[in-house]
């Protein structure tokens, strides 16, 4: 188990840690009922979080940032010294959040994406772990939510039993809910991004290969050019850019952020 701390990457705290860290956070956070913010970043999440202050605030109050995409753990190992021999793969934490929250009985709530897309991935889970506790499955309502509806969302989400929620709302709305909904509903959130429609089976992942080799933008690019090519077109060069002012100590990369003044409520 590996766990080097926090580390600056162009400004955005990013947690040298490995899967089996990870879902000990998670997990020690869910036993205590203890509200807790966790997100897997690849380039274009901690992106967001350098272009703008609001969010760079939010995801550096988060208790938990893992390194998502092959060059986020690769500057982490550079400037930082982490040993981190693999990244910790959205979908692949969530398949481990999913395996031990079947095997100790803990429930699971399910929020985001669309009611098609919950169910293939209620089958999905529910073929691989028989024994998972789905306490919940909701669809987003791709749009803002209303105060009142927060209020009546959370108490949803608590009164199912769930110990853990998985949100899946795209990046970076689904951590701008889990910033705003942490001490509402006193459990670990996770923002796991394109698992849900990985694990549905309703879109396809990268070969292993180009994976490994950092080039999964290059098939999703491919797989959803229009959706995507601004993300991987613009900000990849973006990314490679900053980390070499940073690695040249060109500039300190600040990690404060601006608090934000009110709720977005994306939901």
């Amino acid at each position: 188990m590996l766990n080097h701390g926090k580390g600056n990457v162009v400004g955005v705290l990013v947690d040298a840690v490995d899967y089996e860290a990870a879902e000990e956070i998670i997990f020690r956070a869910a036993r205590e009922n203890r509200g807790a913010t966790v997100s897997a970043l690849a380039v274009h999440g901690v992106m967001t979080g350098v272009l703008d202050a609001h969010h760079k605030f939010r995801l550096n109050h988060f208790d938990l940032l893992v390194p998502d995409g092959q060059p986020v753990r690769w500057v982490l190992n550079w400037f930082y010294g982490a040993r981190l021999i693999d990244r910790v793969y959205g979908p692949n934490l969530t398949l481990r959040i999913c395996a031990r929250a079947a095997a100790d009985g803990v429930p699971i709530y399910l929020y985001g994406g669309t009611s098609e897309l919950l169910a293939a991935l209620t089958r999905s889970l529910v073929g691989m772990f028989p024994d998972i506790k789905i306490a919940g499955a909701e669809p987003s309502k791709f749009r803002r939510l209303k105060p009142g509806e927060k209020t009546e969302l959370t108490a949803r989400i608590r009164s199912s039993g769930a110990a853990i929620t998985l949100v899946g709302l795209g990046c970076p709305r689904q951590e701008v809910f889990a910033f705003e909904f942490r001490d509402a509903l006193s459990m670990p959130i996770v923002a796991v991004g394109a698992a849900f429609p990985f694990l549905s089976g309703l879109v396809p992942q990268a070969p292993a290969w180009m994976q490994n080799r950092g080039l999964e933008w290059l098939f999703r690019l491919a797989s959803e050019p229009r959706r995507l090519w601004r993300r991987y077109i613009y900000l990849n060069p973006a990314y490679l850019f900053l980390v070499a002012i940073q690695a040249l100590k060109l500039s300190r990369f600040s990690t404060d952020g601006v608090r934000p003044i009110y709720e977005e409520l994306f939901g």
